[in-house]
């Protein structure tokens, strides 16, 4: 004749306390992009209105995970300004923003052999201003 299979006695608990768990890990996940997102925006602000300091700085990935995946940049010579997204740049994800400003130069007033360098403005959701003139880390000719 045999007994209840485990299924039958513990299924029900079981499933009740696998979707909770299911439903707090997307509720954790939501929280750690909200916290990404107001990292990324407090240091895009304090970059923006004060103009630094540059450290500390979110990560790439904080920055994409928050929805701000384009970092604006100005050029310390000419003043043009463009838009790099975040997630063709060619650095670890863990790579702090500051850490950016050191490699990239500016395109459009190079000569052969100077390359100014740029300032890092903020950070955006969209990009704002063509993507054309900068050299990406990585691109070092």
């Amino acid at each position: 004749m045999g007994t209840k299979s485990r299924e039958v006695i513990f299924g029900g608990r079981l499933r009740f306390w696998t979707a909770r768990v299911e439903s707090t890990r997307e509720e954790a996940r939501a929280a750690i992009k909200k916290a990404h997102r107001a990292l990324a925006e407090e240091w895009s602000v304090r970059m923006e209105g004060f103009g630094g300091p540059a450290q500390p700085s979110p990560t790439i990935a904080q920055c994409i995970s928050g929805g701000l995946g384009w970092l604006e940049v100005e050029c310390m010579r000419c003043k043009t300004r463009g838009s790099l997204p975040l997630q063709h740049i060619r650095r670890p994800q863990d790579t702090p923003v500051w850490k950016l400003e050191a490699s990239l130069r500016c395109r459009s007033c190079a000569t052969r052999r100077y390359r100014p360098p740029v300032r890092l403005v903020k950070l955006t959701q969209a990009r704002e201003v063509n993507p054309y003139p900068w050299d990406r880390p990585g691109n070092e000719r």
